[in-house]
């Protein structure tokens, strides 16, 4: 369904067998619940085409500070640098969330992590599936056909400024250097002319002056690709206009905090959280997740959707030149849907009960008989 992840470059490995080392980051939540399946799907991928995989876990979140103290232990970096790539599920736990207090947080470890390992860029697809149009707040008519990519800077910005909280006062400082603006905007770029070619540019350049140097960056860069429409847009307006017109997008680039609330905003044009996967790069071994959270209230009632997850290890896929399989893995989340055989949020009504378990199992038996 959605359009290939870019490939990266890896001489005499497209079609031939290889070996795979992947970290699996389970976490909070439905996170154990919905990283089996994405395993499962994975090694039947794998055992299809000829590959060797192997996975090794390591604990982060809310589990690692209950084990450890620490949301990253740095066993777990070691394990995510010593692999090829990280499948991660989520974090977090209510008992953190309801207590402001709290000096450690599992949120704390997916940011310790983004950091260590470099991985300054998110990618985000966000595509409609016909045959879930109607799960949709929007109208049909608005979302149906809507494909475009978000492109967030995951490494800078308030999220990684100088920090101040008192009782009476507190600020977060959102800072972004040229350097952190020019090798995001190189990714956009990149993505855009795969696609579409048609960038966004989003800021907020008529109040901050962090926005300004983006802005200021983009317009620099932009006759470099002179083959690649880009146009500005301030957020407020980009916010809106994903609701009112989805299709206008193509490829969207913007910063750290912009892009969080922009991104999920994109989850209500799908119909579900549970749909959209996500791809972090950089410097150092790459991570591909669901863009939704732990969801607590959810844990061990076997209702988690796991597509987000099971999509995740198609762009894991996908990443290192092995098209055939991720599309193989697309193709059975397609049939899945298209056979009903869904968690309870996205069934149709008077549908068959499935569990995470369920349609875990579903796919990959689709996948074992391809």
């Amino acid at each position: 369904m959605f359009h290939t992840f870019a490939a990266r470059k890896i001489e005499n490995q497209i079609h031939k067998q290889m070996k795979l080392k992947i970290a699996v980051l389970a976490g909070d939540g439905i996170g154990p619940e919905i990283s089996a399946q994405g395993v499962a799907v994975m090694s039947a991928v794998c055992e299809k085409f000829g590959h060797e995989v192997t996975s090794k876990e390591a604990i982060c979140g809310a589990t690692a500070i209950d084990a450890v103290g620490d949301p990253f232990p740095e066993e777990t970096f070691k394990t995510c640098m010593d692999a090829d790539a990280v499948l991660f599920s989520a974090v977090g736990d209510p008992k953190f969330d309801n207590n402001p207090s709290a000096k450690v947080r599992p949120e704390q470890g997916l940011l310790a992590m983004r950091k260590k390992l470099g991985l300054f860029a998110n990618i985000r697809p966000v595509q409609t599936f016909d045959c879930l149009v109607h799960k949709s707040p929007l109208k049909d008519e608005l979302v149906k056909g809507a494909d475009f990519i978000c492109i967030r800077e995951l490494t800078g910005g308030m999220y990684f400024g100088e920090k101040k909280e008192g009782d009476d006062y507190a600020y977060d400082t959102n800072a972004y250097t040229r350097n952190e603006v020019e090798r995001i905007l190189k990714v956009a770029y990149q993505y855009a002319r795969q696609r579409n070619k048609h960038l966004t540019v989003v800021d907020k350049a008529n109040v901050l002056a962090s926005s300004r140097l983006w802005r200021k960056v983009a317009q620099e860069m932009a006759p470099q690709y002179p083959d690649v429409k880009t146009d500005f847009m301030y957020v407020d307006n980009a916010s809106m206009r994903m609701i009112q017109e989805p299709r206008f997008f193509d490829v969207m680039v913007t910063e750290n905090t912009f892009g969080d609330i922009l991104t999920d905003e994109g989850s209500c044009i799908t119909g579900s959280m549970g749909l959209l996967p996500s791809a972090s790069t950089g410097e150092h071994t790459p991570v591909f997740e669901p863009i939704h959270g732990s969801w607590p209230q959810a844990k061990g009632l076997n209702i988690a959707n796991p597509l987000a997850q099971i999509l995740s290890v198609a762009m894991l896929f996908e990443y290192f030149g092995l098209k055939a399989e991720g599309e193989l893995v697309r193709k059975a989340v397609d049939a899945s849907l298209d056979a009903n055989v869904r968690t309870p949020e996205i069934q149709v009504e008077g549908g068959a009960k499935y569990g995470t378990k369920e349609v875990g199992a579903w796919i990959v038996d689709y996948i074992k008989k391809a």
